[in-house]
């Protein structure tokens, strides 16, 4: 699911990109999801966005492990 552009940024032309730390557990679902860099208006978007996506698990030695990792979210108007 795309990120949903917080009114208030897209009011005051805000726009960038926000990178978020997080974890993916062994279903492929993101936990542990923070903003760590990124205008403040934008970030919870960001990070609400994350929460909903899926990941395909990353295996090692064919089994599913918990691994951390980033991501760039990009609010462009």
């Amino acid at each position: 699911m795309a990120p949903v552009y917080p009114k208030e940024a897209k009011k005051n032309h805000i726009q960038g990109d926000v990178l978020v730390r997080m974890k993916i557990d062994t279903e492929g679902i993101p936990v542990d999801v923070t903003a760590i860099h990124g205008d403040p208006l934008l970030a919870d978007a960001a990070v609400t966005a994350i929460k909903q996506w899926r990941y395909k698990p990353y295996l090692l030695d064919g089994k599913a492990v918990m691994v951390e990792t980033t991501a760039t979210v990009k609010f462009h108007l």
